[in-house]
């Protein structure tokens, strides 16, 4: 009971009073930069908040339905990614070889703009669907791999020694030591590589796509200020949706990995 009224003194109010500040400035700036200002397109740079809430609040269905479209492959190229990147990781950690061959690759991969690749790979596949998949594992499976690797290397060497000593086999140091030394290391990489991926799938949605929420930002966009809250409110989705994501691998990495000294008691002790 004491934990709980401390969590929520400590963390929830003061989120609270953050986010109820913000928008009060936000919904005075807006009225000033309208009524005082003058200033032309005043709603489309920075409309009202309570507009744009009344919007979301109309064409909530359709923008969760937009917005699972987007956020359901993101997913999918997420879940492909990053278990790309875990066995490119394993690999690497397992051979110098494969590292020397491998890495410099993947560091290549990522010196390619994602803005110049997702209408290449639209133009290739023609199907949004699978552009979605691919962007997403594609941005996905570095950072993976990359966070990945450290933290299979950061095993404790008299730990190793110790299992190496007893003859243990391979699969077993893996499994037993370097795994669970990896765990968060390639929950950091997840947690960067989340709200990524559902930005990609976002940006393939602008090139020509059916369905999703960047298709639904697209053509608001097009139409103008007469589409400004629905513009912004696609952008607020967009942004919720990444959100989303990265507190979906806080919550993983919670579940699997809690001993991690921020998710001890205070003191950090065990």
């Amino acid at each position: 009971m004491k934990q709980n009224s401390a969590f929520m003194r400590e963390r929830v109010l003061p989120l609270f009073v953050w986010i109820f500040g913000l928008l009060v400035i936000w919904e005075a700036v807006s009225w000033w930069l309208l009524n005082v200002a003058k200033t032309p397109l005043a709603q489309s740079k920075l409309p009202y908040v309570h507009e744009v809430a009344s919007t979301l609040w109309k064409y909530s269905g359709t923008l969760l339905k937009e917005g699972g479209a987007t956020f359901g492959n993101a997913g999918v190229g997420f879940l492909i990614g990053a278990l790309a990147g875990v066995i490119l990781a394993v690999l690497m950690s397992l051979s110098k070889t494969i590292e020397q061959l491998a890495f410099p690759y993947a560091i290549a991969s990522q010196m390619i703009p994602i803005l110049g690749l997702a209408p290449i790979i639209y133009g290739i596949v023609r199907d949004e669907q699978v552009s979605r998949i691919i962007i997403s594992g594609y941005i996905t499976f570095f950072p993976v791999a990359l966070n990945m690797l450290r933290g299979l290397r950061s095993v404790d060497l008299s730990a190793l020694e110790l299992m190496h000593s007893y003859a243990v086999k391979p699969w077993a140091v893996y499994w037993k030591l370097r795994f669970p030394a990896a765990l968060p290391g390639l929950f950091s990489g997840l947690k960067i590589a989340a709200p990524l991926a559902v930005t990609g799938a976002i940006l393939v949605e602008l090139m020509g796509a059916q369905h999703g929420i960047g298709v639904i930002m697209l053509r608001n966009l097009y139409y103008g200020p007469s589409h400004t809250y629905m513009f912004w409110s696609t952008v607020l989705v967009g942004a919720l949706l990444g959100m989303a994501s990265y507190w979906l691998m806080s919550l993983a990495e919670r579940l699997v990995a809690p001993w991690q000294p921020e998710f001890r008691p205070k003191g950090g002790s065990r």
